[in-house]
């Protein structure tokens, strides 16, 4: 299995690289589909400032290719997007070299109809080239192109990231005042829309410079061999080295390209349609359509005792009933459960006789042989006969050699008078009268003036 990011996305396989990192088909773990994600490369101010730049561009439309969500994890970032298999222009290009009049235009319509909502967002693209338009991989059906890196794309007016006369871009792709130093404009994106046209067309990148210098010579070039006279009047329109007679919308140059459609001839016979392709392969080991596949158990231990196949299910002999089982004898009921008893009572007193206490009356015997019932008397301990003549003595709870005589209380004084008890002496006492008489005397005179 690849690389989670951020806990959210697998990275499945390097898909392609750019100037500020590479780009991956991962596995978004949330929203269960593939998508691309483009992870820095590096980690400088720069790189950041630009990610955060290209991150927080969301423009939705059927012709861009934006970002859609980010993550970071440690050092790293990234953020995601649709993911299209077609490849880029570039690699139509190099499939089937120049591409007819007609599909140019379907493309360069689809081109300007993204990067007229990019422009009414205040966003200059500023990296136009074949390179960063993607194709979704609709076979031979209609082509459907994305405008995609906003790498280095800015809003006007926002501050620039590189120095003044530093500049960004693709070389071959500029537009005449880029290469001057002058702030990024709208009409510098509508420049290089025409250069990818005449890419198009003529299957190798033109050469920006001397288009520069004719038409700054000898003005407008007459339409090259390839290129019907309608399409090249727009495609000029968008070349002009000065900003000023250059096309100023993108809308405006949609208008006149639709225009110019209508005055191209039709399809050639015979002529080979374009068939635009999935350009990613396909999924390495472990990843199917549907995301993640389950791991096959590895060295599973084998089933001990495995059951016998099963035999088929009609006999080829009718079976043997089985013997049947020899009866259960019945389980007679046992004795009633005896009431309770005080445990060991009689067994108790018989081995341990309480001189002190006289015996329990005896229990009721069986009737006799004549029918009569008859208590047996308690047995009563033996009394002494009665000695008128004998000293009388009082019984003694405990043995004789037990008792001893109580011991005679202490003999104390009886106090006829209370004990005084002795007072301070007079050295001390006759200050504190005295001072007590002051402090009444004192407390009197302060009564009578008030």
């Amino acid at each position: 299995m690849g690389e989670v990011f951020a806990g959210r996305y697998e990275l499945v396989d390097p898909i392609g690289r750019g100037g500020a990192g590479a780009v991956w088909r991962a596995w978004d773990h949330r929203r269960r589909r593939y998508v691309a994600a483009k992870v820095l490369q590096q980690s400088d101010a720069h790189t950041l400032l630009r990610f955060v730049r290209e991150q927080a561009l969301r423009i939705e439309h059927p012709h861009v290719l934006a970002p859609a969500s980010w993550a970071a994890d440690d050092d790293q970032v990234l953020f995601t997007m649709d993911l299209v298999a077609g490849g880029s222009l570039a690699h139509v290009i190099g499939d089937y070299g120049p591409l007819p009049p007609r599909y140019v235009c379907t493309l360069l319509d689809q081109l300007l109809s993204g990067l007229a909502t990019v422009h009414a967002e205040g966003v200059v693209h500023r990296d136009i080239k074949p390179a960063n338009i993607l194709m979704e991989a609709t076979g031979t059906g209609r082509p459907h192109l994305r405008l995609s890196d906003f790498g280095i794309s800015m809003r006007k007016g926002e501050p620039r990231l590189t120095e003044t006369n530093y500049v960004v871009g693709t070389p071959g792709y500029f537009a005449p005042e880029q290469l001057l130093g002058a702030e990024p404009d709208f009409t510098a994106d509508l420049y290089a829309v025409g250069l990818v046209a005449l890419y198009l067309l003529h299957g190798t990148r033109p050469d920006s410079q001397a288009l520069v210098e004719h038409f700054l010579t000898h003005g407008t070039p007459p339409a090259p061999a390839s290129v019907p006279e309608p399409l090249w009047q727009v495609i000029a329109g968008l070349l002009q080295p000065d900003p000023q007679a250059r096309f100023r919308t993108a809308t405006g140059v949609r208008k006149a390209l639709n225009a110019a459609v209508e005055l191209l001839p039709g399809p050639a016979a015979g002529e080979e349609p374009i068939e635009i392709h999935d350009q990613l392969g396909p999924l390495p080991a472990g990843f199917g359509p549907e995301g993640p596949t389950a791991r096959p158990a590895q060295d599973a231990p084998p089933l001990q005792d495995a059951p016998p196949p099963l035999q088929d299910a009609t006999p080829a002999t009718p079976p043997v009933p089985a013997a049947a089982p020899a009866p259960v004898p019945p389980v007679l009921p046992g004795p009633a459960p005896q009431a309770y008893q005080e445990p060991y009572r009689d067994q108790y007193q018989e081995q341990h006789p309480n001189p002190y206490q006289q015996p329990y009356r005896q229990p009721v015997p069986a009737p006799s042989e004549t029918g009569s019932f008859h208590l047996t008397p308690p047995v009563a301990h033996p009394v002494p006969p009665f000695d008128p003549s004998a000293p009388y003595s009082p019984p003694h709870p405990y043995p004789a050699q037990h008792a001893q005589a109580p011991a005679p209380l202490p003999e104390m004084p009886l106090r006829t008078t209370p004990e005084r008890r002795p007072g301070p002496p007079p050295k001390v006492a006759v200050p504190v009268l005295l001072l007590a008489l002051v402090s009444l005397a004192v407390g009197f005179w302060a009564l009578t003036r008030i």
